[in-house]
C-alpha cells in the first residue's frame, strides 16, 4: 500500500528552508540588485523571490514526490514521473516590496491541490517570515496558528469592524465608487501589503474582513489563505456573493470579499454592490 504524503510536514520544512536561504540576502537589500527579468505573475523578480522558490522546490524534491509547481516567479513547471498527481501553488514571497523596503510585513504562501483549481486545495501554509508566525490548514481539520486552532471574530457591526481594503491599482477610479459606502460606514480601514497574511488575519480574528475587488490579485497569492479562511469558519466569496473558485495559474486573477462571519459579510456585500443597484 502506497504511503500517503505528509504535505503539512513538507510545507513546514519548505518554510524553514526559505527562512534559512533568504537570511544572507536580507543583509544586502540596500545594495544594487541584479536584473532578473519579469516573473510569470508579471512582477519584477528579486533575488529573494528566486531563493525562496528554489527552497520550496529543493525541499519537495528531496521527498521524491511528483508535482506541478504553479509559482508567481517561474510559472508552471513539472517535476517527477507523475506531475499531475499534485499541484503546489506558491507565492514564495508575499509582500516583496515590503521586504525590500524594510517594512516588517511579508510572508510565504504555499498550497497543495489535487487539481489545478482553487476548490481542490487540501493543504495550506502561510508563514509570517518576519515574526515567525505560521498559519496552516488541512481540509476537514480546521485552521491553526502555531498548531493551535483559530477562529474568526464575531463582530457584526460594520461601524466597529477592522477591515482590510486593497486599493493598490492604477484603475482605482473604476472601483472607488463601489467601496465609498463601505468607507463611510466603518472607522477602521487597513492595508498592510501582504494579502495572503491579511486573509489569515481574518481567519484568526485579528481583523473582521479583507476586501480586494480590483481583479488584480493572482490565484497564486490566495490559494493557501483561501483554505485557511474556509477551515477557520470564515467566509470568502466573489464580490457578487458567489463561491470563489478559479483556475490555479500565475496569470489567473480573482476578486473577493473575505469576512469573519456571515452577518458582516452580508452587510459588506450590500454596501459594495449598492452603487450597482442604482439606476
Amino acid at each position: 500500500m502506497k504511503q500517503q504524503t505528509n504535505w503539512l510536514k513538507i510545507l513546514q520544512e519548505c518554510k524553514d528552508n526559505i527562512q534559512k536561504q533568504i537570511i544572507p540576502l536580507l543583509k544586502t537589500l540596500d545594495r544594487p540588485q541584479p536584473d532578473l527579468g519579469i516573473g510569470a505573475g508579471g512582477d519584477e523578480i528579486k533575488q529573494v523571490d528566486l531563493a525562496a522558490e528554489n527552497a520550496i522546490i529543493s525541499t519537495i524534491r528531496k521527498y521524491g514526490v511528483s508535482f506541478t509547481l504553479i509559482s508567481e516567479e517561474s510559472g508552471v513547471k513539472e517535476y517527477g514521473e507523475n506531475p499531475t498527481q499534485n499541484y503546489v501553488i506558491a507565492d514564495p514571497i508575499d509582500g516583496t516590496t515590503n521586504l525590500t523596503r524594510g517594512i516588517p510585513f511579508y510572508a510565504t504562501s504555499i498550497a497543495v491541490s489535487t487539481k489545478p483549481t482553487l476548490n481542490k486545495v487540501h493543504t495550506a501554509l502561510v508563514a509570517d517570515l518576519r515574526h515567525g508566525t505560521t498559519y496552516t490548514a488541512e481540509k476537514g481539520n480546521g485552521a491553526k496558528r502555531e498548531n493551535k486552532k483559530i477562529k474568526p471574530s464575531k463582530t457584526m457591526a460594520i461601524e466597529k469592524a477592522v477591515i482590510g481594503l486593497d486599493l493598490n491599482t492604477y484603475k482605482v477610479k473604476e472601483i472607488i465608487s463601489q467601496v465609498m459606502a463601505l468607507t463611510e460606514k466603518t472607522k477602521h480601514i487597513r492595508h498592510l501589503g501582504a494579502n495572503a497574511l491579511e486573509l489569515c488575519y481574518v481567519a484568526d480574528g485579528k481583523t473582521d474582513a479583507f476586501i480586494d475587488i480590483r481583479g488584480k490579485l493572482r490565484t497564486t497569492d490566495v490559494a493557501a489563505a483561501w483554505l485557511i479562511i474556509k477551515e477557520a469558519g470564515a467566509t470568502i466569496t466573489t464580490p457578487e456573493g458567489k463561491p470563489l473558485n478559479a483556475k490555479l495559474d500565475p496569470k489567473q486573477k480573482v476578486a473577493f470579499i473575505a469576512s469573519a462571519n456571515s452577518e458582516i459579510h452580508k452587510t459588506i456585500l450590500g454596501l459594495i454592490n449598492s452603487k450597482k443597484e442604482k439606476p
